[in-house]
């Protein structure tokens, strides 16, 4: 069962260890955001896909305590708080899509900005550690044409660290090629309900490809990219 306490504590957005940067596009970059009591319960809960790639989130695919993670990350009340540091006051006022990745492939983590259709993106790692090499890392950026134009040092996807961004033209991010697991929620705030229904229909599908491509990924090794990846 999902602790009493709620996982996510919008006040913690307001803790001195937490960047808020403007440059070159704004964004948030929070460690600790989740408590170490619960992390057993929330690695346990998390679904295994069985291919790479973001899937839509389904309640059916996920424990307790990650249903109870998402309600509390996609609610009003933390993306008050987020919206707050992102400069964006009506955050909680847009629909939401919600979407999970359990492990990547090496094509994924090219540089790219969000579609058009997101106000802000905010991304949570669950992983309990992470390799020191880099690769994998998320790297806010500069330029589009270089993943070393760090904005920020590279992020590791350590279990409990959070990074929003409010969605522009230079929003650029992306990773150092990694294959493996690399657990991760991710909320969007898109502009409209009609673009949440669009994203809807084109994760279901994209579901459907990724199952298939995770089929045959196993059998015969990834080929190709299917999306970017956070």
């Amino acid at each position: 069962m999902p602790p009493d306490s709620p996982f996510l504590d919008p006040h913690r957005l307001e803790r001195a260890d937490v960047v808020v940067a403007h440059d070159p596009f704004c964004f948030v970059v929070a460690p600790a955001q989740l408590p170490e009591a619960d992390r057993e319960a929330l690695l346990r809960d998390f679904p295994r896909y069985g291919s790479a790639g973001f899937f839509p989130y389904r309640e059916q695919d996920c424990g307790p305590s990650i249903r109870a993670l998402v309600a509390e990350f996609s609610g009003g009340a933390f993306a008050s708080a987020l919206g707050a540091r992102l400069g964006i006051p009506d955050l909680a006022g847009f629909p939401v899509i919600v979407t999970l990745s359990d492990s990547v492939h090496r094509r994924h983590g090219t540089i790219h900005t969000d579609s058009t259709s997101k106000i802000a993106t905010a991304l949570l790692y669950l992983n309990p550690s992470w390799p020191e090499n880099g690769a994998g890392c998320l790297r806010l950026l500069r330029r589009g044409d270089d993943i070393d134009a760090l904005a920020a040092p590279a992020i590791p996807p350590l279990y409990g660290t959070l990074v929003a961004f409010r969605r522009a033209d230079n929003s650029w991010h992306g990773h150092l090629p990694f294959e493996g697991a690399r657990r991760v929620l991710q909320v969007a705030w898109l502009a409209s309900a009609a673009d949440a229904a669009r994203k809807d229909r084109r994760g279901r599908l994209s579901r459907m490809v990724k199952t298939l491509a995770g089929r045959l990924d196993r059998r015969w090794g990834a080929r190709r990219g299917i999306d970017a990846h956070h």
